[in-house]
């Protein structure tokens, strides 16, 4: 790292425990400001930071607690410290992988038009449970300029700033969005053939699962809301995906099973085809090409659901609460 370049480092957590100490672990020697956000944790997360090192900040857990708002206080601490070029963002479930840092740095160094970079996020425990091993396989995506990041990312401070952040009130989905700014705002996002973290998902049950579909729907209507317009078109197509699969269709199923004939429930059959035609292409081997076939087509419904809870809220201007899965 270079002596007059410096990094920051920024975690979120509530009641992570050793996964909290693992993270603290992994951050380089090299990075002395480290700030830890605690959203209201009951076990003993935030005098372990204190204790490894990290300023503590405790975010207000009288208003509605967000992942963006918890990043954004982070920050604010981090900058208030002093001078800082970059902040590597990273969840209390995560670690980084060694060299990380040096290589994401160097690569925003070399590349002034580049507001963030992010790696390979692999699931720590896949043979866990399926639900571990579709994140690792969700987490997979191309390398070179792309259109967004997830939670753990090394962004440009100045890039950060010049788009006031994260959006305080996204429940889920906080990430794209900023992304979405920074591009609008002519700034690039880079995923680097590189090792980035480990996660602990710990998703071992159809209901988290769910849940987190659930939330992943919410994400998809706001962001459409917000940057749907031409010609961004952020998310438009994953709604109207979901809205088609997880909502429309089966209605007019039912509907012609009702008004015409019962033999129109067979029209249900299209579903378990999706999953043949998606697993076929899969490319991924048999089993977890089969896996991802299966609950990508059933997460259309939970999906659904989420955007119909997004628009519901928003038409009777009710604030969106948080999303929890584990």
């Amino acid at each position: 790292m270079s002596k007059n370049t410096t990094v920051g480092v920024v975690i979120i957590g509530r009641n992570e425990g050793e996964r909290l100490l693992k993270c603290l672990a992994s951050i380089p020697e090299s990075i002395q400001q480290i700030i830890y956000v605690d959203s209201g944790s009951t076990d003993n997360s935030r005098q372990a930071a204190g204790a490894a090192g990290a300023r503590v900040v405790e975010l207000d857990m009288t208003r509605p607690f967000t992942a963006a708002r918890a990043r954004n206080a982070g920050f604010a601490e981090l900058v208030s410290q002093g001078s800082v070029d970059f902040v590597q963002f990273i969840d209390g479930d995560c670690v980084l992988q060694p060299n990380w840092v040096e290589v994401s740095l160097e690569f925003l160094i070399r590349h002034p038009d580049a507001a963030v970079a992010c790696g390979r996020r692999r699931e720590l425990f896949p043979e866990n449970s399926v639900y571990n091993r579709l994140c690792d396989q969700e987490w997979d995506t191309p390398v070179g300029r792309t259109s967004s990041c997830g939670g753990d990312a090394l962004m440009r401070v100045s890039a950060f700033q010049e788009v006031d952040g994260f959006r305080d009130g996204m429940i889920a989905g906080e990430e794209p969005e900023l992304c979405a700014r920074l591009r609008a705002a002519d700034w690039e996002i880079w995923r680097l053939d590189a090792e980035m973290t480990l996660h602990d998902a710990a998703i071992i049950s159809i209901r988290q699962w769910w849940k987190r579909a659930w939330r992943s729907g919410h994400a998809f209507a706001e962001g459409a809301v917000l940057h749907g317009a031409a010609p961004e078109r952020h998310s438009v197509a994953a709604v109207r995906r979901i809205l088609i699969w997880g909502l429309a269709l089966p209605i007019f199923i039912l509907v012609l099973s009702i008004m015409i004939s019962g033999w129109a429930l067979l029209l249900f059959l299209i579903y378990p085809m999706q999953v043949v035609r998606l697993a076929r292409r899969g490319g991924l081997g048999m089993r977890i090409s089969w896996e991802r076939a299966f609950f990508l087509v059933l997460g259309n419904f939970p999906e659904a659901l989420g955007v119909l809870e997004y628009h519901w809220r928003r038409l009777v201007k009710k604030p969106a609460g948080i999303i929890e899965y584990k």
